[in-house]
């Protein structure tokens, strides 16, 4: 009689030690216990969406940035009027307007960045003349300022002085009354603060250029004797003013001499 009595108080202890050591009461929808841990389905978001994957990071998104080069060498040739030249010709010129040209290219500055420049030359020569300021861009040959003249009331000492890149101007030859190759649109005076004129004493008109005077000299924007820039003139015929006798014109190339 006591045993019948402790049978039910012993089932009761069973099931509180099954409790405590985590197994489940439950069954399945068969009747059958579970053989694993619960596992919960997601939680639905306060807008009743599942919760959605974090995407990837927006740098992982974008293309690595590629360094652009500078932009590719272009000349053109462009007719000119004579509002365009209104402080460098005049009638009596030995050359007519109608037989100018001005070329709009670029050139690489001492600022290291490339920039737009206009010169003005004869027709004739003016493939050429681009031809050979391509090689110098592609040399990355700095040069201080390309414009026309007339930007400095077709003063050439004005010109000069600014370090201004130019061709034409209807002017007489320094020192002498016969018409200068400029006059014709056939010389052309590249940075001539760099590359000044010097007398034969050794003197030069312009105070900025007496740093520059003698040759060789290893800086930006000169021109020496043998180089590379002279030598590129001298492909298409013209003559550089650094092998003058006597005064040299360092700044000065010129089709033919003179």
């Amino acid at each position: 009689m006591a045993r019948r009595r402790l049978l039910p108080y012993l089932g009761l202890l069973a099931a509180a030690a099954a409790t405590a050591c985590g197994g489940g009461t439950s069954a399945g929808a068969d009747g059958a216990a579970p053989t694993g841990p619960r596992s919960e389905a997601p939680r639905p978001s306060p807008s009743g969406a599942q919760t959605a994957s974090p995407l990837p990071s927006e740098t992982t998104l974008q293309a690595t940035p590629t360094r652009t080069g500078p932009p590719p060498f272009s000349a053109k040739i462009q007719k000119v009027t004579r509002d365009t030249l209104a402080r460098s010709w005049r009638p009596g010129c030995p050359v007519p307007v109608e037989r100018l040209r001005m070329i709009v290219m670029p050139h690489w500055g001492f600022d290291g960045k490339v920039h737009t420049g206009r010169l003005i030359v004869h027709e004739s020569v003016a493939e050429e003349v681009a031809g050979v300021f391509k090689r110098l861009y592609g040399w990355r040959f700095p040069i201080r300022r390309m414009e026309p003249v007339d930007k400095y009331g077709g003063s050439d000492y004005r010109s000069i002085d600014a370090d201004n890149t130019s061709a034409f101007n209807c002017r007489r030859a320094t020192g002498s009354g016969n018409w200068s190759k400029h006059a014709y649109g056939l010389a052309i005076d590249l940075n001539p603060r760099e590359n000044p004129w010097v007398n034969p004493d050794g003197t030069v008109e312009h105070a900025n250029a007496r740093a520059f005077a003698k040759r060789p000299l290893d800086k930006p924007g000169v021109i020496n004797p043998g180089d590379r820039v002279v030598k590129a003139f001298a492909r298409v015929g013209w003559e550089w003013g650094g092998y003058w006798s006597g005064a040299k014109d360092y700044q000065h190339f010129s089709k033919g001499g003179g």
